[in-house]
């Protein structure tokens, strides 16, 4: 019995978490997002994360919820996570970690891009990332995004700039009808944490 009741506060708290930040409203409006009952569409839906195990440590629940409802999930990686020299060990988690999360691979793309590698200290230019993700947009039409916040979870800087080149893309672009998502960072001073839409 009391695994249940971990399992339900831990839905319950994720199901809180998804609120709107980044795009449209600064007040909270799950109800546009997490209901796909109705007239609401199936959604292109963009994660974008800086290593491989984001996608697991950070946006697990999000990603099984979106792939449970029929949405589209497309998942760019910036980076193979090389700091440690365990690279490519790294992005074979990840592929088989969307494919445990029921992301079909061809919609799983990963990069090592030269200016984009793991390690704290390594800033990345927010306006290649902005152009990177543009890219993924178009080709996809992707009409959902969903990343980091600005602390980026951990205050990883390569999480950081992932919501900033984002933001860049955001600020940037003409095309109006794009919802973005971020995953609210939790400090030992905040307890709000979750997806929240950016404005």
């Amino acid at each position: 019995m009391g695994w249940v009741l971990i399992v339900v506060s831990l839905v319950v708290l994720w199901v809180a978490s998804l609120c709107k930040i980044l795009r449209g409203s600064s007040s909270p409006s799950r109800s546009l997002f997490l209901n796909t009952g109705g007239a609401l569409p199936k959604r292109n839906v963009l994660l974008v994360v800086a290593h491989p195990d984001d996608e697991s440590m950070f946006f697990s629940p999000t990603i099984s919820y979106l792939t449970s409802r029929g949405h589209n999930l497309h998942v760019l990686c910036l980076s193979i996570g090389n700091a440690d020299g365990k690279g490519d060990i790294r992005k074979e988690e990840l592929l088989r970690a969307c494919a445990i999360l029921k992301v079909p691979l061809q919609q799983v793309k990963i990069l090592d891009h030269p200016d984009l590698q793991d390690g704290f200290g390594r800033v990345w230019n927010h306006t290649l990332l902005a152009k990177i993700i543009e890219g993924e947009i178009i080709s996809y039409g992707i009409d959902s995004i969903i990343t980091f916040d600005n602390y980026g979870v951990s205050g990883h800087c390569n999480h950081r700039d992932v919501h900033y080149g984002v933001c860049k893309f955001l600020h940037d672009t003409s095309q109006g009808t794009i919802e973005a998502w971020e995953l609210a960072s939790c400090t030992k001073y905040d307890n709000s944490c979750g997806l929240f839409h950016c404005p």
